[in-house]
């Protein structure tokens, strides 16, 4: 991609994330006049697209965009059937906006880097989907198949508005060959000792669970407090939790992951990995103690990420509750995660409930000629990177199109370094302006091989 269109497309995204298009799940929260300005900016930063492609919203700020397709809509061989691209535009609340090195909705341009909240997460993604779109039809190119863009308002905040969207094309027989959406990335320093970037494409996500735990007491005043109150009956349970991880195992797709690196790692791991079912044991107990990203990978994680007892600092708490966040091992079931964390808390008066729980994903195939179109096209635009899948560990909007859709992957084709990757969701997010070049080289290959 030549400078100058790196430059178009970063000051498109500078223009988004100056939108303060932020979710929330309080009544309220939302300022409905900066997403209705984000999507009122669209048609003039994207003229062609905007011209071109049919475009509808859907339940209420949502997008969905039709390219129609020519004849060879189903062509022999290859894929059969339309795909779909996606990304979500809403956000997450920039916290202590003074912490920022720059103003977190100021999309500042460094000359190396664009700064801001949705530059990664995932307004990213939407820029460089439509800026590829964008010069593929000042070329006068057409796809062959129809491809929708998808672009969610309400994801951070694991909304409804990607689940009509694949409802709707459903309704209307629209059965995708391919979905991709955010995930995975090109991620340097992945696994220890492999110093080629990886560009992970996500074929799974983890289940997503919101269990709060309650416990009650008559309360009072806390001169005469009581043995096990409701406070240190939840505090028992939150640290018999913390001493009982759940157990570990090492998903197939984590086996090929390893399978994949083997070639690329010092000798000692090389060898073992080539050796990965018959090491599958050791193997595991590694995962677990190489740091937080590959210890998950291996097990469903829980984080109390919430807590509450007394209003008053010398009264008794009535009730005291925590909320566990729990993301849901592939292979494993919520009912089946519930029932062992009563059997971790061992406490008949420790009450959970189910504030809201979603299932792991379908695993899609890493072969085959959906996850080829994609590594071809990675292959495009980082030549030093190696392709292998892995496991979401946290969720997106694609989870709602596994119904529609078999090949549903999640990758953005960003370079992302730790420090990027610890960004994502906290202070001084920003992108580099070579990845967001890069970005847009994937999507329009990806477009011209559709």
């Amino acid at each position: 991609m030549h400078s100058t269109d790196t430059a178009a497309v970063a000051d498109a995204l500078a223009t988004l994330v100056s939108f303060r298009t932020v979710s929330s799940r309080t009544p309220g929260g939302t300022d409905e006049a900066e997403f209705e300005a984000f999507l009122a900016a669209l048609p003039g930063l994207f003229p062609r697209v905007h011209a071109a492609l049919d475009v509808e919203r859907v339940n209420g700020r949502a997008l969905l965009f039709r390219w129609a397709g020519g004849p060879a809509n189903n062509p022999a061989g290859g894929l059969a059937g339309p795909a779909v691209l996606m990304a979500h535009y809403d956000v997450v609340p920039a916290g202590d906006e003074a912490a920022w090195t720059h103003p977190p909705f100021s999309g500042h341009n460094d000359g190396t880097h664009l700064w801001g909240r949705g530059t990664l997460d995932d307004k990213g993604q939407l820029a460089v989907i439509l800026s590829a779109a964008e010069a593929l039809l000042a070329e006068g190119f057409a796809p062959e198949r129809d491809v929708y863009f998808s672009f969610g308002d309400n994801e951070e905040t694991a909304g409804d508005s990607a689940a009509a969207a694949a409802a709707l094309l459903a309704e209307r027989g629209v059965l995708p060959a391919l979905v991709l959406d955010e995930g995975g990335a090109v991620a340097g320093g992945a696994f220890p000792g492999v110093t080629r970037p990886a560009a992970v494409v996500g074929v799974a996500e983890k289940g997503i669970l919101d269990v709060e735990l309650l416990t009650r007491d008559p309360g009072g005043h806390a001169s005469t407090p009581p043995r096990m109150g409701a406070t240190a009956r939840l505090a028992r349970a939150i640290t018999r939790i913390e001493s009982h991880p759940f157990p570990q195992h090492l998903p197939d797709v984590a086996a090929e992951m390893l399978r994949r690196f083997g070639p690329h790692a010092p000798l000692p791991l090389r060898l073992a990995f080539a050796r990965v079912e018959r090491l599958r044991t050791p193997l595991t107990w590694l995962f677990g103690r190489l740091g937080g990203e590959t210890n998950a990978m291996t097990r469903t994680t829980v984080a109390i990420t919430t807590l509450r007892g007394s209003a008053g600092a010398n009264v008794l708490a009535a009730t005291a509750a925590a909320n566990a966040n729990i993301r849901v091992a592939v292979g494993e079931t919520v009912a089946g995660t519930v029932e062992r964390l009563q059997r971790i808390i061992r406490d008949p008066k420790v009450e959970l409930r189910v504030v809201e729980g979603n299932e792991p994903s379908p695993v899609s195939a890493s072969h085959g000629p959906a996850w080829e179109l994609l590594t071809e096209c990675i292959g495009t635009a980082y030549p030093e990177a190696i392709v292998t899948p892995y496991i979401m560990m946290g969720g997106t909007d694609s989870r709602r199109f596994t119904g529609i859709c078999d090949a549903v992957y999640r990758f953005a084709p960003f370079a992302m370094d730790r420090a990027d990757r610890a960004s994502i969701h906290a202070v001084d997010e920003k992108i580099s302006l070579e990845a967001l070049g890069r970005g847009v080289r994937f999507y329009e290959t990806l477009l011209r091989k559709l």
